[in-house]
């Protein structure tokens, strides 16, 4: 049962994220007129302070922040793949967020289907790039949920029974409501509590356990003594796995809806700029997480089988004073808030945008729309819930796993799609059911893990291999369409047909 000090500091957190809510509507200009730009993406206006919490409050999710050292504590070392993928995230916004910012700016897109609409011209291209990643959102938006409740059990603060899931209720009620009013601002003033909250008790934890356990390198012999020393480092065989894994995560982390949605809500391309070179301070932390997963191993924290996830608020729960660790739990609570807000907002708008006024209501007004997008917002925090309650978490979690690997079959169309057009939008379209279909079926057939094996050759990550089909197939595609005279949609983004790495003229807030 918890502490009541650490319950009190629990809540004092939980009760100051609210607060910060509230107070969201003070970013908002009075004398703007209701739209789905304003809303969803807080008018384009958020400096670089503020889109660096935002950006980093959405990308590293509570889930995140357990499934990482969970990892550590069960495998080790094939863990730490998560800190290459985040570094080399960082790369990839500072030139594909800042490209599409512009042109999305350029042309008042709110979404990627937004831009493919406009750069191929193809309505069913758009149509399944936006119900893809909201096919993929889904399940990480309940993941969020499974994170807290995951890590609130591990200390003793989530209820058994009925009273948990009120709990569980009251902290997304809160949520719903403050989303529903003041859309992505209510997640971009929670994000800077979040920051401050998990900066402060990760240090303290990480302090602690080194100060406790004599250094980094007590910590590290006694965890190879019960893991085993081969398993704290990388084989020659997961290397493969491990570097592939890498790079697919970061390829597809830029396609989801709530990181290009709070990509969008940036005041310019330079802006974006600033903070991907400042977001490697959010892949420290990552860093310091897995850190923590080989220190519950080190010191012998027992989580429960299936429930690796639990290790390190375990070992918070055994080492800290009750009010700090009461901190640690508020704070990967607030952790799950900033994402699954975001993750709501981003599916809801995809929705409104490219499919209810493409092939709904064409003519919704802005009020309208924006109406919509709240509704269809709510729904999905609902359906969150429902499902985490009426589902194994396992289930969940094998979603999202396959989440990942179809978002990332949308990237030839958005991140190839930003520096060229030859690539045929029929050509694209097959390429993406190709890599939809092979990629489902490899992660299907392993049991639900990503990592495949192709033939007698090294594993290595599904997302990736059905990457490589997808390309495959639209380059062919687009060979063929090409020789048969086969005509494109017309292109209205103003973007090179061909590849170009030249500069562009910037606009934006930052730039009249």
């Amino acid at each position: 049962m918890a502490d009541g000090a650490m319950t009190a500091t629990f809540l004092a957190v939980i009760g100051g994220a609210s607060l910060l809510a509230v107070t969201a509507r003070r970013l908002s200009p009075n004398d703007r007129l209701p739209s789905l730009e304003g809303w969803a993406l807080a008018d384009r206006s958020l400096g670089p302070l503020w889109t660096w919490l935002l950006l980093g409050g959405t990308i590293f999710t509570a889930y995140t922040f357990a499934a990482i050292p969970g990892l550590a504590y069960g495998n080790g070392a094939p863990a730490f793949f998560a800190v290459p993928y985040t570094v080399i995230v960082c790369p990839l916004a500072f030139v594909l967020l800042s490209r599409l910012w512009e042109v999305a700016r350029r042309h008042g897109y709110v979404t990627a289907a937004d831009f493919v609409r406009g750069r191929y011209g193809s309505p069913p291209l758009a149509l399944v790039v936006a119900l893809t990643g909201i096919l993929a959102t889904m399940p990480y938006l309940a993941l969020q949920l499974l994170g807290i409740r995951a890590v609130l059990a591990a200390g003793g603060v989530y209820p058994r029974g009925a009273a948990g899931d009120l709990v569980m209720v009251a902290l997304f009620a809160g949520l719903a409501v403050a989303t529903y009013r003041h859309g992505l601002r209510a997640p971009t003033v929670i994000s800077a509590l979040k920051a401050v909250a998990v900066f402060v008790s990760l240090t303290a934890v990480t302090w602690l356990v080194l100060e406790r356990l004599g250094g980094p390198g007590p910590v590290f012999d006694g965890a190879a003594e019960r893991l085993g020393g081969p398993a704290l480092l990388l084989t020659p065989e997961q290397q493969p796995a491990y570097a592939t894994l890498a790079l697919g995560s970061a390829l597809a982390l830029l396609m989801y809806p709530h990181v290009l949605t709070a990509g969008f809500a940036a005041d310019g391309p330079r802006t974006l700029r600033k903070v991907s070179v400042a977001l490697p301070a959010w892949t420290g932390l990552l860093a310091l997480f897995g850190f923590l997963g080989i220190a519950a191993l080190a010191t012998g924290v027992r989580a429960p089988k299936g429930g690796a996830e639990a290790a390190v608020p375990m070992l918070v729960d055994r080492l800290m004073p009750a009010p700090l660790a009461g901190l640690v739990f508020g704070a990967i609570t607030v952790g799950a808030l900033v994402p699954a807000a975001v993750m709501s907002i981003a599916a809801a708008t995809s929705f409104v945008r490219n499919v209810y006024v493409e092939y709904v209501h064409p003519t919704a007004t802005p009020k309208r729309q924006v109406r919509i997008a709240k509704a269809v917002s709510l729904t999905a925090k609902v359906g969150a819930v429902a499902f985490v309650f009426g589902l194994r978490d396992q289930d969940a979690i094998n979603l999202q796993l396959l989440g990942g690997v179809w978002i990332l079959q949308i990237f030839p169309t958005v991140a190839i799609g930003l520096f060229t057009a030859r690539l045929h939008p029929r050509a694209l379209l097959a390429g993406w059911g190709v890599g939809m279909v092979a990629g489902t079926f490899m992660v299907v057939r392993q049991g639900f893990s990503s990592i495949v094996s192709l033939g007698s050759g090294p594993e290595i990550y599904a997302g990736l291999a059905a990457l490589f089909l997808n390309l495959t197939v639209a380059a062919a595609g687009t060979a063929v369409l090409s020789r048969l005279g086969v005509p494109r949609g017309a292109d209205l983004t103003d973007l090179p047909s061909r590849l170009s790495v030249g500069r562009r003229p910037e606009t934006g807030a930052n730039n009249p």
